[in-house]
């Protein structure tokens, strides 16, 4: 745990008679004692009126000011309502009725001083506390010397955050070292303030994502001077994690992918280990990263290991010929070599043919462009009036690094021929003639576009061409089935149920693939999906797999649009997204606009988002109790996890490592609801039944997304569901032990060194215990199970389940004033009742069921 310099900053914090005396006329140590006696006994009228006159009485107002804070510093420190807070919202209270109290009429060496002492106070963690000194004091007024001084001084005590955000408050972000002010946050798990703190400054933004890039460094050793971690905290900087937030803030602060190539290593060699994809995809994309990168060489043979076999990392290292030294294989294996396999035929495999979808044209009409007279012959083919396109794009994959990335294939399929735009040839890529060729077909209301998730496609081509940025085009005439994709599976829900269809063994199929497989009758093929797309020459396995993409569509249309009626549809199926649209915009609060908005720019309606509020309205289950609601949260909300734990609810988290495939895992195993957010939820939801995911806003608070749960699965939560439940191990079954017995045990373990018995049950301690909550507040009585005393071992202090009593977190000076402690029996954490009781039940009061769980006590 981070010690911080307490002694060191108290010294420029403590009460002096300078202080005292500047508030002539006034005893400042008996208004202190009075100040503290009123707080206490939660008076805040009696206290408000006796502020308010103590201002008007002193002839000094802004010294008497900090007075009062320098003398009530330490009352009720690290609560959420502190006196210090209390006095200075009632100064500036009192100050608009009192403009005079203010810096402005004093001398500058009077001024100097009160500013000087007010910076001194800015050492208390509250970030309420901070803002008020500021304004009155007028602080950012001092000179820049000052200031860095000051923040030197924070960061030499280790107060970190405070260092940070008092820099960012008066800013002097590029007055001081970034990294010097940001690391030891990061370490601490607080990346959010490094990210406040380089907020609107472009330059310190490429210097933070940089900063992290390089941490994702194969064999970086992290080290920093007064900051110790804990495991949680060292988990949260290893390269995986770490290269999430990488590419995050590459999204957020509009910084270019390809500068940082440690995260993008790091992320493609991980999935490459696996290797999760057909050979052929997998040692294009392989061969195109490492190549001559020893480092990332032996990585990816030690990953094979690790995932595959001896003999495939072996023919690796063979291939690589890597030193014998730096990996461990038999001889025999580091002599095997690759062996080229025969020339790939255009028509597939028989057992392909049974299972998948299959393109109705042979190889010669599939046209690949790759010159100007290429490209208008296909456009001569395309900008027909009254033509339909179907519409696909091809990127190598970013193995969910980056959101969008640069178009390396446009297909257009037109009956009976596909042309597939090779975005990769330099004669075309950027030249006017193709921008223009497909800014005219997209603007073009005359011709039929189909797309399936059209506005990924988009993004990718402005992340392509910068000029459809500077110049945007109005989109006319097409129809993305994504929608009308939604539209089907809503009408076949109400209607007939979950029309769900799987096809052999492995994951049910999703997408553009799911609705093919409903219209047409076979799925299609997604083996080629994360080919790399930018090698060339294309496979033929590649170029068959994007002219299927592409004319698939072509053939769905055709089947809808001879009989929507027959499907629940409009006759016009263009106007499906528009309605959606318009429905979804009406549902939505005015909050929660602005801020799809804001996130997607070019897709004004983010369809997960729109599912998880269409679930939202639609859920008609009965109403269930905390403990019958099991769910599985994904390593993005932990918070989320232990809220739920907190308020009674089964939940089972996944680690930081974790995949998310494991949620689904748990999610069918053991009947759970996956609770997820963002882009994950598009899988996970494709492999559990209809109902059983939940996507949440990662923008609201852990609260606000676990009333939001309890909302949507009608949830009936009571007093006695609150901490039913161990938010460390989930376990709900508890050993109820006196404080006697608490004590004795804490002796024979050699945690109370005293021989004095403190733990006696006297008048005075126990009115001590009865301050902690208020008498006429909730009873603690949860819904749990209880564990008989036998359970526990008088010898080993042990449960059944091998879990140990944790008597180390019990303080020693606890014992006189807790009569009863709680003792989780699925990994020994000892607690006991007192004030966050009462916090948790006034979070949670607008969904809260007091009245009937009083009766039901009754």
């Amino acid at each position: 745990m981070l010690l911080r310099a307490e002694c060191e900053v108290r010294s420029r914090t403590v009460c002096n008679p300078a202080v005292m005396c500047a508030a002539p006329g006034v005893d400042l140590p008996s208004l202190q004692e009075h100040l503290c006696g009123l707080w206490s006994r939660k008076g805040q009228e009696e206290l408000r009126q006796f502020l308010k006159s103590s201002f008007t009485q002193m002839q000094e107002p802004l010294a008497g000011l900090l007075g009062f804070l320098e003398g009530c510093l330490t009352v009720q420190r690290g609560k959420s309502s502190t006196l210090h807070q209390f006095i200075l919202s009632e100064f500036i209270r009192w100050r608009t009725s009192n403009p005079q109290a203010s810096l402005n009429g004093l001398r500058e060496e009077e001024r100097l001083r009160l500013q000087k002492k007010a910076l001194g106070l800015l050492t208390d963690s509250h970030p309420g506390y901070m803002d008020p000194l500021l304004e009155i004091y007028q602080l950012s007024s001092l000179k820049r010397p000052v200031l860095l001084e000051h923040v030197d001084f924070l960061h030499d005590c280790c107060c970190f955050k405070e260092a940070l955000m008092f820099s960012v408050k008066v800013e002097l972000q590029k007055d001081l070292d970034m990294e010097k002010m940001c690391v030891p946050l990061i370490l601490l798990d607080k990346l959010s303030l490094a990210e406040l703190y380089v907020r609107d400054l472009p330059d310190l933004q490429q210097r933070l994502v940089s900063l992290l890039d390089s941490w994702c460094e194969p064999n970086f050793n992290i080290q920093y001077p007064n900051v110790v971690l804990s495991k949680h905290q060292m988990d949260q900087i290893q390269p995986k994690l770490l290269s999430k937030h990488v590419f995050r803030l590459m999204e957020k602060f509009c910084i270019d992918p390809g500068v940082f190539k440690n995260c993008s290593d790091v992320s493609a060699l991980f999935f490459f280990g696996q290797k999760s994809m057909s050979e052929e995809n997998w040692r294009d994309h392989v061969q195109a990263m490492i190549e001559g990168n020893t480092e990332l060489q032996i990585q990816l043979v030690q990953l094979l290991v690790k995932h595959c076999s001896l003999q495939t990392a072996a023919q690796w290292a063979a291939h690589y010929n890597l030193p014998r030294n730096s990996i461990f294989l038999s001889s025999c294996h580091r002599e095997m070599c690759f062996v080229s396999g025969p020339p790939e035929s255009w028509t597939p495999l028989q057992s392909d043919m049974q299972k998948y979808y299959q393109l109705p044209l042979p190889r010669e009409n599939v046209l690949f462009v790759e010159s100007l007279d290429e490209v208008e012959l296909c456009r001569e083919a395309v900008l027909k009036p009254g033509c339909v396109v179907g519409i696909d794009m091809e990127w190598r994959a970013g193995f969910g690094t980056v959101s969008s990335q640069r178009v390396a294939l446009i297909q257009l399929a037109v009956q009976e021929r596909v042309f597939l735009l090779d975005l990769c040839a330099h004669a075309i890529s950027h030249h006017s003639t193709t921008v223009n060729f497909i800014r005219a077909l997209l603007s073009d209301k005359n011709i039929l576009k189909l797309g399936y998730g059209m506005s990924g496609d988009l993004r990718s081509l402005v992340s392509t061409w910068p000029e459809l940025r500077e110049e945007p085009m109005k989109m006319e005439g097409v129809l993305d089935l994504l929608h009308v994709h939604q539209e089907l599976q809503r009408c076949w829900l109400g209607n007939k149920g979950c029309r769900s269809v799987e096809v052999s063994e492995g994951p049910a199929e999703k997408g553009l693939s799911l609705l093919v497989q409903q219209i047409l009758g076979k799925p299609l093929n997604k083996t080629e999906q994360l080919s790399n797309w930018e090698r060339r020459p294309l496979r033929t396995s590649q170029l068959r797999y994007a002219a299927t993409d592409a004319y698939c569509l072509l053939d769905v249309y055709l089947i809808l649009s001879r009989d929507p009626k027959a499907f629940g549809l409009p006759e016009d199926l263009r106007s499906i997204p528009s309605a959606q649209l318009a429905k979804s915009r009406e549902e939505k609060k005015p909050k929660e606009k602005n801020k799809q908005s804001k996130r997607r720019e070019v897709s004004p309606l983010p369809h997960s988002m729109d599912d998880c509020l269409k679930m939202t309205s639609e859920y008609k289950g009965p109403t269930i109790t905390p403990p019958e609601l099991r769910v599985v949260c994904d390593n993005m909300l932990q918070g989320l996890g232990r809220f739920l734990r907190c308020l009674g609810v089964d939940v089972k988290m996944l680690e930081n490592t974790d995949d998310h495939k494991v949620a689904a895992e748990l999610a069918r195993a053991e009947g759970r609801v996956i609770l997820t957010a963002g882009q994950p939820y598009q899988t996970l939801r494709s492999q559990v039944g209809e109902g059983r995911c939940l996507t949440l806003d990662c923008s609201e608070k852990a609260r606000d997304q676990a009333v939001h749960v309890l909302r949507h699965f009608h949830v009936h939560l009571t007093p006695a569901d609150i901490f039913s439940r161990c938010q460390a191990c989930n376990c709900n079954e508890y050993l109820k032990l006196s404080r006697e017995d608490m004590t004795r045990m804490m002796k024979e373990r050699g945690y109370i060194v005293s021989k004095r018995d403190d733990c006696e049950a006297q008048d005075e301690t126990q009115a001590e215990y009865n301050s902690c909550r208020p008498p006429e507040g909730p009873e603690f009585t949860p819904h749990c199970r209880w564990a008989p005393r036998t359970a526990l071992d008088p010898q080993t202090f042990k449960f059944p389940s091998g879990a140990e009593v944790q008597l180390e977190t019990v303080p020693p000076g606890l014992l006189p004033r807790i009569p009863v402690y709680f003792i989780c029996t699925g990994c020994g954490k000892v607690f006991w009742e007192g004030t966050h009781f009462d916090r948790v039940l006034s979070q949670f009061q607008e969904v809260l069921h007091v009245r009937e769980d009083a009766a039901t006590k009754a």
